[in-house]
C-alpha cells in the first residue's frame, strides 16, 4: 500500500480499502443546468437597488458604453477560483467506512496593465485532503490533530523529495445529524470552503494595499452571496463586507427564475426579452443564509440575442453589496450602477467562441483569468497516482 495511505491508517487506527480513485468532477462534464447563485434570496419590499425609483422599465446603455469605450476602463482585476475533487480511497474508522477526498484548488487575480495587457497579479494553490472528524482517534483538540498528521504526511517520500506538498488536511462532520447527506459531498463541501476562503483573502489583501478602489474595480466570477463557513479566515460576510466596496459579482450561469420584482413576482421574461445592451433596474435582495447583508441585483444583455442559442444567454447577472446606511435605505446610486453596466459591457470582446460553450456569458479578462487557473492544475492521473 502507498506509504500516504499507511500513514493514515497509521495515525487515524483505521483501515483503507484501495478503492477505485476517480475525480469526483467527471459528472460535471454531463449536459446539465448549473447555476452560480443561491436559491434562498429574497426581494427586500418597499426599497430600490437604486437611487433611481422613477425606472420601471429596462435601460439602453449604448451610447454611454460607446462614450466611455476608449475612456480609463473601471475595473482593473479580475477574480476567479477553482477546484477538482478526487474520491481517494475508503477508510474504516470504528466500524463505519467514510471516503478520504482529495482536491487542488487554484484562485487567481489577473491585472489590467493597459487595453490590452494583462499579468497574474495573484495566484494561490493548494493540494488539500478531507477526512472525518473521527479520524481523530483522541477526540479533542481536531485542528492540532489535522495539523499534525498534515505534517507526518508531507514526510512520506512521495513529498519530502518533490516539489508538491499537501498544504491542509480538512475535516468534515461524521456525526449522525449529516448522514442523511452522502459524506463524499461533505468532504467536496469542505474543499470547496477552502478555496471560497482563498478568494475572500485575495480580496483583503487587495483592499488593505488600496488596489481595489472607486477609480480600480474588480470583478469576482459568479456570486458574492458567501455563505457562513464553519471554518476559515474570513467566516460570515457581515464581517469584513467593507473590503467589498469596490467589488462585483458577475454571474454567467443564473437561475432566472430568482429575479422578482417588487411586489416580489417573476421578472423571468424581463431578462429574456431584454435589448442589446439594455439592463433591467437594480433590486435590493437579501440572502437567507448570508444573513444581514443586502444586495443590489441586476441583468444586462452584452451579445445579440440573434446569435445565441437560448433566452438567456448573452445575459450576466450583476451583484454589489450595499455597504453604506445609505445605500441600505436607498439603493445603489443609479449613476453608479450605469457606470458599472456601462463597462461591463465594453469587457465583452474579444470572445472566447468555439472555446467554451459558455461564450456568450463570458466577460474575456474572466476567461482570461479561469484558463490560466485550468493550466496550473496537475492532471488528473498525475494527482491521483500521487497517492
Amino acid at each position: 500500500m502507498n506509504s500516504i495511505l499507511k500513514i493514515l491508517e497509521e495515525e487515524t487506527e483505521g483501515t483503507c480499502y484501495t478503492s477505485y480513485r476517480y475525480c469526483a468532477d467527471a459528472e460535471s462534464l454531463l449536459p446539465k443546468i448549473g447555476y452560480d447563485d443561491t436559491q434562498s434570496v429574497s426581494v427586500v419590499k418597499n426599497r430600490y437597488g437604486e437611487t433611481d425609483s422613477t425606472l420601471k422599465s429596462t435601460k439602453n446603455l449604448r451610447a454611454f458604453s460607446e462614450k466611455i469605450r476608449f475612456d480609463e476602463p473601471l475595473f482593473k482585476y479580475f477574480l476567479d477560483g477553482s477546484r477538482r475533487t478526487y474520491k481517494i480511497d475508503d477508510i474504516e474508522i470504528l466500524r463505519s467506512i467514510y471516503p478520504i477526498m482529495g482536491g487542488q484548488i487554484g484562485v487567481a487575480c489577473c491585472e489590467r496593465l493597459s487595453q490590452s495587457k494583462f499579468k497574474c497579479a495573484e495566484f494561490e494553490s493548494s493540494i488539500v485532503l478531507s477526512l472525518p472528524t473521527i479520524a481523530n482517534p483522541h477526540g479533542k483538540n481536531t485542528e492540532q490533530f489535522f495539523n499534525a498528521l498534515t505534517n507526518k504526511v508531507n514526510q512520506a517520500k512521495r513529498f519530502k523529495d518533490g516539489p508538491l506538498k499537501v498544504t491542509k488536511i480538512l475535516s468534515y462532520s461524521s456525526t449522525k445529524q449529516e448522514e442523511a447527506k452522502k459524506y463524499e459531498d461533505l468532504g467536496i463541501a469542505t474543499i470547496q470552503d477552502e478555496m471560497i476562503d482563498c478568494e475572500k483573502r485575495i480580496v483583503a489583501g487587495l483592499h488593505h494595499r488600496n488596489k481595489i478602489n472607486t477609480q480600480n474595480y474588480l470583478i469576482k466570477d459568479g456570486s458574492l452571496q458567501y455563505k457562513p463557513m464553519k471554518s476559515g479566515d474570513y467566516r460570515e460576510l457581515t464581517k469584513f463586507k467593507n473590503y467589498f466596496r469596490s467589488v462585483i459579482g458577475v454571474s454567467k450561469m443564473f437561475n432566472p427564475e430568482l429575479f422578482k420584482d417588487r411586489s416580489n413576482k417573476s421578472n423571468t421574461d424581463v431578462i429574456a426579452k431584454l435589448g442589446l445592451y439594455h439592463r433591467t433596474p437594480a433590486y435590493m435582495y437579501r440572502s437567507e443564509i448570508v444573513g444581514n447583508v443586502n444586495f443590489a441585483i441586476w441583468y444586462v444583455r452584452i451579445r445579440d440575442p440573434k446569435h445565441t442559442e437560448s433566452p438567456f444567454a448573452g445575459v450576466v447577472k450583476i451583484e454589489k453589496i450595499l455597504i453604506t446606511e445609505e445605500e441600505n435605505e436607498q439603493g445603489l446610486d443609479s449613476a453608479e450602477v450605469d457606470l458599472i453596466t456601462a463597462n461591463v459591457i465594453n469587457e465583452r470582446n474579444p470572445v472566447c467562441y468555439g472555446s467554451d460553450s459558455r461564450w456568450a456569458n463570458h466577460l474575456y479578462p474572466v476567461y482570461l483569468t479561469e484558463s490560466y487557473i485550468k493550466s496550473k492544475y496537475l492532471s488528473d492521473m498525475h494527482f491521483l497516482n500521487l497517492f
